[in-house]
């Protein structure tokens, strides 16, 4: 099987940049497979797209040689089942609050005796290369969320369920969970309170001895948390890429060409 050069990285102790996937175009993947990223998610929960965008936007990566992950809309075996099937080396998994819920995740990744994942690698036994069945096991990741008041208070115990990879911190839904809505939601948090839970994540994902991602919106903020200690920053993704580059360059024209311009970027964050 063809190596996940992801976990190659983390066992090499490199930290990894990731981006993110929520337009539903091969060719839109296959433009951001070649500007150096270590992998990259295609996100079927707040995504712009299905599973149908998700299988050519897969092959699309392949020539690269970026590691494939899929964020899957929720805990659901059979669309985590699919997307491993498809090729992905890797599931983030939303909204994982308690370690039993991770279990779950982990049974769901893993081929018996392991787990009860369903053995039908229609593409990945292409597209990952000979002994998928006996070497998948050990070479895709299963990565939970902590995004939550409730992961926050079960966050020691999830990190030490059996067979999980890592965890990945949704900051935006973080925020809002833990302030109770006080605070927006959004990425790049300095609010002393959230930074604290952030690091608290961080630590107990340390203690566990497993991975630690943070999505952030900056390359400033993710190399902040790679000097935290993260092993994978998220650097925004296509749709922020996109509508921000746009954004500027038109800014920029009607500057030089005298017109007025809006002073406020529009929202180009996206739904993470």
């Amino acid at each position: 099987m063809i190596p996940n050069n992801l976990k190659a990285k983390w066992q090499n102790g490199e930290p990894t940049v990731n981006g993110w996937l929520s337009i539903g175009n091969a060719f839109a993947a296959e433009i951001m497979a070649e500007q150096g990223f270590d992998s990259l998610t295609i996100d079927l929960q707040h995504g712009f797209l299905g599973y149908s965008d998700a299988k050519s936007m897969l092959q699309a990566l392949r020539a690269s040689g970026v590691t494939p992950l899929a964020r899957v809309p929720w805990l659901d075996p059979g669309i985590i089942m699919k997307m491993l099937d498809g090729g992905a080396y890797g599931i983030i998994c939303p909204m994982v609050n308690r370690p039993e819920q991770a279990a779950q995740l982990v049974e769901a990744m893993r081929y018996p005796p392991l787990g009860s994942r369903s053995f039908g690698p229609t593409r990945a036994k292409i597209s990952s290369g000979g002994n998928y069945a006996s070497e998948a096991n050990e070479t895709v990741l299963a990565i939970a969320m902590i995004e939550t008041a409730e992961a926050v208070e079960n966050v020691d115990a999830i990190c030490r369920t059996p067979g999980l990879d890592g965890i990945y911190i949704g900051p935006a839904d973080l925020t809002l969970g833990v302030s109770k809505g006080a605070l927006p939601p959004g990425f790049d948090r300095t609010e002393p309170e959230i930074v604290a839970v952030i690091k608290k994540i961080l630590a107990a994902a340390k203690a566990a001895g497993i991975r630690a991602g943070l999505h952030c919106g900056t390359p400033e903020y993710a190399a902040k948390a790679v000097g935290w200690g993260f092993d994978m920053v998220t650097m925004s993704g296509d749709v922020a890429f996109l509508s921000g580059a746009a954004a500027s360059n038109v800014r920029a024209v009607r500057s030089l060409l005298g017109h007025s311009t809006d002073p406020e970027a529009p929202n180009s964050s996206g739904g993470y």
